[in-house]
Formats: structure tokens, C-alpha cells, sequence
């Protein structure tokens, strides 16, 4: 007999629905054989399966059991198909009406007593399964929160494969139906590193504050202790809050990656990711045998921070280029390709020199020249091409440290920043910031008047900047304009944005000469 259920599988950050097709055929060569491009841990389903069946109390079938995973073309990973391969099994041996299985969704990892277990992309599983056509799901308990997101479902969540059976018998009736109102994200949340934290800096404020209004990427030197970290951390705090389908994409890549909290269901405050200058290149912008989202995405709508950048391989930096450019990454494997969103803010620190104190009025520098200029070659002029912003941190005075007054709040500079972006969204008719304006649009939008443009053309000449720097700084300073009101952008606005350019050979041409 001829069983047919449903289970789902994952591309990307998206779904699609599994067919599970289970025959018996009589032989001796008992046991099941399953085909349709199932890799290792879909193969090893086969005892799972076989020893949940029976602690559940019922029967396996004792001779061979064929199942075919369609599309067949299509290769299968993970352990989210074992409730739906057990209840096709038993449907195909008759202990289950196979009518049954023809309009519902299984998903679950079996444990061998019969229990289940929670996977993950639940989220963009019930998406892929709804556009399908499907409005029933049975899925485990632990991922009821994120599918209810999904609205017009009937979700069955279940602990045990005797309650799966139970749902597929119609014996059971504890479904609970998703909601369909719209996604609530709260218009403000309390983050727990605040800007009023931090003492003096004033100036490194204020590009954060520039930064976070045209989501612009950022790179801040200076020496150990001058506060780089703690200022990075809190560049989440100022960003807008979340719109509705920035946080449904952000909570489909962490369900898809396994790091949704059980209990949590939208994901709302901005990702902040900080990898050790010890990851991988495939682990900071996503791959594996099975390609999975990497660092880049993961801080997707957030922050990506990479701490002491001369650290991190050169080879690993140099595929920055691609997410920084297109806010996005294509991952090509044997196993197929797929793209991952990465629209990011970078902000990225790094030390003067080695020892880190080149520069400093208070503690000399113990590098040599060669050792400078190997240090800071391992970033390349392109990659530094692609950070807007460079910005000096100093030294912090003893004044500043020892003042009790408190600083500016995150909530008073997130307030400057969302009037801001509020501008460019406008500007961009509902999407958009300053750092992403198209080439097209930018002789347009950042026109400048005679003084501006001779201001510009000396700096360029003078920094001997690239064409890609030229217009970082044009759009630096269009959000600039955006922060003080201004339609056009002033000698002044452009001026500051350039100073934010600075660093590019005061400091690189200076220590490789």
C-alpha cells in the first residue's frame, strides 16, 4: 500500500514542503530504504523511527519499507522529517487512515523513547508550508511560539509521537490556531548598554550619531583602553527601532540557524555580533557541506563588530567585499546555492601599531616601522574603501573619567536618528538609507555648489582618495544635512565628512612610508 504525508525542508532562509512517499514491498531484505537525495543524518532517521514505533507501543513493519523524499532532486539534510516519515510508515501499514496525512504538515526530531524534539526553522517552515497551500502543522511544543507567527494556521504541537498519532487518528483536538494580526514590534526597547554610560568622547559620539543616522560603516582607532569596545557595544541603542519585516527576517535567519530562544518569538532589538578574530572565512559569511547562515547575516538589520581588525587573516577580511557592497551573500555549494541577506552595519576597531601605542602623548610606542607596516597591510585599500567613516579615539582625560555628571542618553540620540532616517525614507519613497543610495541618484541628491565642490576636489587630491571614497563621503555628508535639517549640503556638513575620511593617509601613508 501506498502512503503519502507531508513534511517541509529548507533553502536559505526559506521553506518548501516534502513529500514523503512510503511503499511496502515484499521481501526479505526487511528494514527501510530511503531515496530522494537524503544525506547522513536523514539516513540515520531510519533508527530513530524504527525504536520511537515501538517504545510508542505500536508496530513496524517487518518487511521493506521504500521511501522516497520528493523532489527527488533536491537534496535533504536534518532530522526534521522523522515525525512525518513514522506517521507515513504507520500509515502505509495500515494502523493509520492515510487519508489523514493528505492536508497536514509534520515536522520533529524523534528521540529513540518516542519524544520529540524541537528544530529549527520552524519560522520560515510555516511560511513555505501556508504558501503552499497547507493550514495544518504538527510540530513539536518547544516551537509553538515562532509558527504562531504565522497567521491562518492550525498548529498541533505535540510532545510525544503517540500524541502525533493521536492528531492523525482525530482522536486529539488540541490544536491552537495562529493569530493573523499584525506583527507587534514594540517602538522602543531598553537596551542594556547605554550611551550615558560612557564619559567624555564626544566627538566619537557624534559619528556614531552620524553613523547610526545614514547606516553608515565605521572604523575607530586608538590605543588600548581608550574605549573602542564599550563604544561599539552601544551603537545598537541609537539604531531606529525595528520595522515588522526587518524582525520577521531576522527571526527566520536565527530559526533557521538554531539560536531562537524556545519561549521567544519575534526577534525585535537589533542583532550585535561580535566574532573573535579567530573565525573562519565560511563561518564569517556563511557555508558548510550544507550552506548555513554565517556572522554577516546573523547581524543582519544589527551591527557586525569586529574588535582589533589587523587580527583577523587577510584572506578572511577580503570577503567582507561582497555583503559590504551588496547587502547580501551567495553561497555556492555541491549542495546547491543559496543567498543569505547581510545588510549590516560594520563597525570595526583596531590599535595605531602592534604594541598599540603609536601616537600616544603618555606611553611610547616600542614598534618598529617594518613591524607598523606589516601590521596595518593587512588591510587592504578596498575593503577600506568600503568603511565610510574613519574615526580617531583618544586617549580618555582623567577629568572626563572622574566627572559624575551624566552623559547624553541613548534614547535622546536614537530620537536625532530616526528624525533622520525619517527624511531618507522619504526621499527613498519608503525604504532606504543614505549609505545604500544608488550611484544614480547620488549627483542628484548630494549636488554641491562651488565651494563645496572645490573643497572636495582639494581633499580628494590631497588624500588621493578613490572614486568609491569620493561618494562614501558625499552621502557621509547628505546625513549630515539630514541631522541638522538642511535641504542642500553645506561647506560645513561636507567638511566634517571629510574629516571622517581623515584617517585614510594621515595615518596609513604616514606608518608605510
Amino acid at each position: 500500500m501506498l502512503a503519502i504525508g507531508y513534511s517541509a525542508a529548507l533553502r536559505g532562509i526559506d521553506a518548501y514542503v516534502v513529500r514523503v512517499e512510503v511503499v511496502g514491498v515484499p521481501t526479505a531484505d526487511a528494514g527501510i530504504h530511503i531515496v530522494g537525495l537524503a544525506d547522513r543524518s536523514v539516513q540515520e532517521s531510519k533508527e530513530r523511527v524504527n525504536a520511537a514505533v515501538r517504545s510508542c507501543g505500536f508496530l513496524f513493519p517487518t518487511y521493506k519499507v521504500v521511501v522516497n523524499l520528493a523532489p527527488a532532486n533536491v537534496r535533504k539534510e536534518g532530522a526534521a522529517f522523522d515525525v512525518a516519515l513514522a506517521l507515513s510508515v504507520l500509515a502505509m501499514d495500515g494502523q493509520i487512515d492515510a487519508k489523514r496525512l493528505a492536508d497536514v504538515v509534520a515536522v520533529g526530531e524523534l528521540a529513540l523513547d518516542g519524544a520529540v524534539k524541537a528544530v529549527g526553522g520552524v519560522l520560515p517552515i510555516a511560511i513555505g508550508m501556508k504558501d503552499a497551500g497547507f493550514c495544518k502543522l504538527i510540530l513539536p511544543a518547544e516551537n509553538l511560539a515562532e509558527a504562531a507567527l504565522v497567521g491562518g494556521l492550525r498548529l498541533y504541537p505535540i510532545r510525544t509521537l503517540q500524541q502525533a498519532v493521536q492528531v492523525a487518528l482525530g482522536q486529539a483536538d488540541a490544536s491552537v490556531a495562529s493569530v493573523n494580526d499584525p506583527l507587534a514590534v514594540p517602538e522602543s526597547i531598553r537596551y542594556p548598554e547605554d550611551l550615558e554610560d560612557v564619559r567624555g568622547q564626544e566627538r566619537v559620539k557624534r559619528a556614531m550619531e552620524v553613523a547610526a543616522a545614514g547606516g553608515h560603516n565605521v572604523l575607530m582607532v586608538g590605543a588600548p583602553g581608550s574605549g573602542k569596545t564599550m563604544l561599539a557595544r552601544r551603537m545598537p541603542s541609537i539604531l531606529p527601532s525595528m520595522a515588522a519585516e526587518e524582525a520577521l527576517e531576522v527571526t527566520k535567519l536565527y530559526s533557521v540557524s538554531g539560536l531562537l530562544a524556545q519561549k521567544s518569538r519575534l526577534v525585535t532589538a537589533r542583532p550585535f555580533r561580535a566574532p573573535h578574530h579567530t573565525v573562519s572565512a565560511n563561518a564569517l559569511v556563511g557555508g558548510g557541506a550544507v550552506p548555513r547562515p554565517g556572522e554577516v547575516s546573523l547581524a543582519h538589520c544589527g551591527v557586525l563588530f569586529l574588535d582589533e581588525l589587523p587580527e583577523f587573516p587577510r584572506s578572511t577580511l577580503e570577503v567582507l567585499r561582497q555583503p559590504l557592497e551588496d547587502a547580501c551573500v551567495t553561497v555556492s555549494r555541491t549542495a546547491g546555492t543559496v543567498t543569505y541577506p547581510a545588510n549590516f552595519m560594520l563597525v570595526a576597531s583596531l590599535n595605531p601599531c602592534p604594541c598599540g601605542y603609536h601616537g600616544d602623548k603618555l606611553r611610547g610606542c616600542t614598534c618598529s616601522p617594518p613591524a607598523i607596516r606589516r601590521y596595518l597591510s593587512k588591510l587592504s585599500g578596498p575593503l577600506l574603501d568600503r568603511i565610510d567613516m574613519h574615526v580617531e579615539v583618544p586617549r580618555l582625560p582623567y577629568e572626563d573619567m572622574a566627572r559624575h555628571s551624566p552623559a547624553e542618553s541613548s534614547t535622546a540620540v536614537r530620537q536625532r536618528v530616526e528624525t533622520a532616517r525619517r527624511r531618507q525614507w522619504r526621499r527613498f519613497r519608503g525604504g532606504g538609507c543614505n549609505a545604500a543610495m544608488p550611484a544614480k541618484q547620488l549627483r542628484e541628491i548630494c549636488a554641491l555648489e562651488g565651494s563645496g565642490r572645490a573643497l572636495l576636489g582639494a581633499a580628494v587630491a590631497k588624500m588621493q582618495l578613490s572614486a568609491r571614497a569620493h561618494d562614501r563621503i558625499l552621502r557621509v555628508a547628505r546625513t549630515i544635512a539630514d541631522l541638522g535639517d538642511a535641504e542642500s549640503i553645506g561647506t560645513a556638513h561636507l567638511a566634517e565628512a571629510i574629516g571622517y575620511r581623515s584617517l585614510d593617509r594621515s595615518l596609513w601613508s604616514a606608518q608605510t612610508a
